[in-house]
């Protein structure tokens, strides 16, 4: 695994000043006072005042919390840093295939197979639990944030990436994301993204062209994560392994998929789930081959998935892209084509993550010269949320995010 320079310096950024309550925590071992990112205190947040805390509710329903009293208990008696970083990486890569075995459960389940957020919340726990254990060692920061950062790649797919031995058939690497957005009420938001990334992880599709064998992970919603090289570490990692397509996939726009024809290389500074902006050009992720390119075209066979009548949802090939004539404050938008020698503004998906997703990705195929695998971006339409304001689920929300990751599963299946 690579060594970020500059990941104390971020982590910093994302923390707080006050400090959260500790959850499922022995005092012994933890810290309660240390400082937690934004993301890690919204544990504490509530649809209504005195109700349960979304987060370790959701994850209860799911029959994570038990993994988080073990991880808590375990993480005690650990005694030495290599010690320590093992057992991050295994239990991360142990909640990852969790979720992933019960997304595909072929028997039922207590709570929603296709529900994203448990996964999601859990991470949040147990990294809670790293940020604030007192070890029984010396643990310099540097070396807390790698054993974080350690703990959360494998959590989110990243250290399961092998395909199975399939011969003959079509290897196809996705990812989708976190929820994200989740200020106030917005807490309980799912993201179909993640949903489906979880029902394809190391699933075998069978389609009229052959057989396609799928590796998910799920990126986080945080500028940090992809400064450190989230997106080229599971990308990277494939392509030794002869894929045949990188598909990114992230929430979209009401009612529709769209497959996005531009990346652009361009942070537009919205603020992501640490409350941190950022604005610029794209920049380099240590250690992996990435050519200057502004936009990078999509490579995916739009119109066959266009036609492949996959669901109940219209899919779009969108070629709206900007660019800057002067930077920072002139744009011009169009469908055509980007003009020579000009910086990016924002490709078909805008200015942020999925964007940027999509931009890393294929800028490192780019870089490998790996031209023979397709690459691209789908966008799913948006997921409302349960009807009550106070209700972490309801039949209509599941509906929707189970057809919006099933026609996902078929669009990804025809590429």
């Amino acid at each position: 695994m690579k060594t970020i320079a500059g990941l104390v310096g971020l982590t910093a950024l994302a923390l707080t000043l006050s400090p959260a309550v500790a959850h499922a925590q022995d005092a012994n071992c933890y810290d309660t006072t240390a400082l937690l990112t934004v993301e890690e205190q919204r544990l504490d947040d509530t649809l209504v005042t005195g109700g349960p805390a979304v987060g370790p509710a959701l994850v209860k329903l799911a029959g994570f919390d038990t993994r988080v009293t073990d991880f808590t208990a375990k993480l005690c008696r650990q005694i030495a840093p290599k010690q320590a970083q093992q057992f991050v990486e295994r239990e991360g890569n142990a909640l990852w295939k969790a979720a992933v075995s019960r997304a595909q459960s072929t028997t039922p389940v207590t709570h929603d197979a296709y529900d994203d957020r448990p996964l999601y919340w859990a991470r949040l726990q147990l990294s809670t639990a790293l940020r604030q254990w007192t070890p029984r060692f010396s643990m310099a920061p540097n070396d807390r944030a790698k054993l974080i950062q350690r703990f959360d790649w494998a959590s989110r797919g990243l250290s399961d990436s092998a395909f199975p031995s399939r011969p003959g058939a079509r290897k196809i690497v996705v990812t989708g994301f976190d929820p994200f957005q989740l200020t106030g009420v917005n807490v309980r938001r799912a993201n179909p993204a993640g949903a489906a990334a979880l029902q394809l992880d190391g699933r075998e599709i069978s389609t009229p062209s052959g057989k396609v064998v799928l590796q998910a992970a799920v990126l986080p919603v945080l500028w940090g994560g992809f400064d450190e090289g989230v997106v080229e570490q599971f990308y990277g990692s494939a392509l030794p392994q002869k894929p045949d397509a990188f598909v990114t996939i992230s929430q979209g726009r009401p009612g529709r998929f769209d497959v996005e024809r531009w990346a652009a290389r361009w942070r537009g500074g919205f603020a992501d789930n640490n409350n941190i902006g950022s604005y610029g050009s794209v920049p380099n992720a240590a250690g992996w081959p990435q050519p200057a390119t502004e936009f990078i075209e999509t490579s995916l066979p739009f119109q066959k998935m266009i036609d492949a009548g996959t669901g109940p949802f219209t899919v779009n090939y969108n070629r709206a892209f900007c660019e800057w004539v002067v930077v920072g404050s002139q744009q011009s938008c169009r469908t055509d084509d980007p003009t020579p020698g000009r910086v990016a503004a924002s490709g078909g998906g805008g200015d942020y993550l999925s964007n940027e997703s999509m931009y890393r990705a294929n800028r490192l195929r780019i870089g490998y010269g790996a031209t023979n695998v397709l690459g691209g971006h789908l966008h799913t339409p948006v997921l409302g949320q349960p009807a009550d304001p106070a209700a972490l689920t309801d039949a209509a929300f599941e509906k929707q995010r189970r057809d919006i990751a099933d026609q996902v599963k078929a669009l990804v299946s025809v590429v």
